[in-house]
């Protein structure tokens, strides 16, 4: 195919919500010898675009950003030294571009799509090659947009640690979004025994559906940590607590320390994953055939109503943005 020489894009030249969400246009820069051109086919959305959008987000944000840190698409042009892609290769970036592997950084976290730096709600995007993942060949491109942010982060939450799971484990995952559904399969996949809350329901019954053994509706269940503790025949020390995200707003820690202590649990903070552990995940996601949990796609032309209905939380699973239709 031609190389575009322009693409329509998303800006948020001001913050305050993601009413103030622009579509524009604008060229495509001239490829660097060690960048791709990626037509993107799909987007889906996380918790951090609505708080980007309102200019909370706690890492920093460029002035006027590209919006959006998760794609799926195809590589339709390649720099002179790029070596090992080729283009009509179906990929994804990296949510950090320059997190290839190891622990985050200071220099890693500011190289985070749709905040950092400009994202991925624009119809062509321009990445360094290190940051690509084949995408799994047996999703769409809806599917695999999901992969970047949700499904890494869960991913590292449960198999990127020290310990990591085991088949045979319990696995508890709070509320039905992206991470916690990513999660919800990812832990199922390895042979555990996963127990979702949730205030709804409806979304429980699709959690079920989706692999969770137990379900515990927590608006009816207020003390629902009782039964969790029921279902794990008491089992109440040594497990692990990932911290994710800021979905639940903030809290008193004031007492978190001796509880720590006191069921001597491991805790660990989550920022998404690497690369490496990108293309780990993809294989483990090849190897049981997992499919992501989209609930509703939009057209690009609708992203502030993808957003409005991502802060509904009406949602189980992904909310997604069609970029390209062919």
């Amino acid at each position: 195919m031609s190389i575009p020489q322009k693409a329509r894009e998303y800006r948020l030249p001001k913050v305050g919500g993601y009413h103030n969400l622009t579509l524009t246009e604008a060229p495509i820069s001239k490829l660097k010898s060690t960048e791709v051109l990626l037509k993107v086919h799909a987007v889906s959305l996380q918790y951090r675009d609505l708080i980007v959008a309102k200019g909370h987000y706690p890492l920093g944000q460029k002035e006027n950003p590209v919006p959006g840190s998760d794609m799926a698409g195809e590589i339709i042009a390649v720099g002179e030294d790029v070596k090992g892609w080729k283009v009509g290769e179906r990929v994804s970036p990296n949510f950090a571009v320059d997190h290839i592997f190891e622990d985050v950084t200071e220099e890693i976290k500011a190289t985070c799509l749709g905040a950092q730096i400009d994202g991925v709600l624009t119809e062509y995007k321009i990445v360094p090659a290190h940051a690509l993942v084949r995408i799994p060949g047996h999703l769409s491109y809806e599917e695999a947009s999901t992969l970047p942010c949700a499904a890494l982060t869960a991913y590292n939450a449960l198999l990127g640690g020290n310990p990591v799971l085991k088949g045979g484990d319990f696995v508890l995952v709070q509320g039905t979004g992206g991470v916690s559904i990513f999660g919800l399969q990812i832990a199922v996949a390895s042979g555990a025994t996963v127990i979702a809350t949730s205030s709804s329901d409806k979304k429980l019954e699709t959690a079920r559906k989706l692999g969770a053994q137990y379900v515990i509706n927590y608006k009816t269940t207020p003390n629902w940590e009782k039964q969790v503790l029921r279902i794990t025949n008491g089992r109440a020390c040594g497990g692990n607590v990932t911290v994710i995200g800021r979905v639940a707003g903030q809290a008193s820690i004031s007492e978190l320390p001796l509880l720590v202590v006191g069921k001597t649990v491991n805790m660990r903070g989550v920022l998404i994953g690497s690369r490496q552990q990108f293309e780990e995940m993809n294989r483990l996601i090849e190897a049981v055939k997992l499919k992501p949990a989209v609930d509703k796609v939009f057209d690009f032309e609708r992203v502030r109503d993808a957003y409005e209905y991502l802060e509904s939380q009406q949602h189980v699973g992904q909310v997604v943005i069609m970029v390209s239709k062919d």
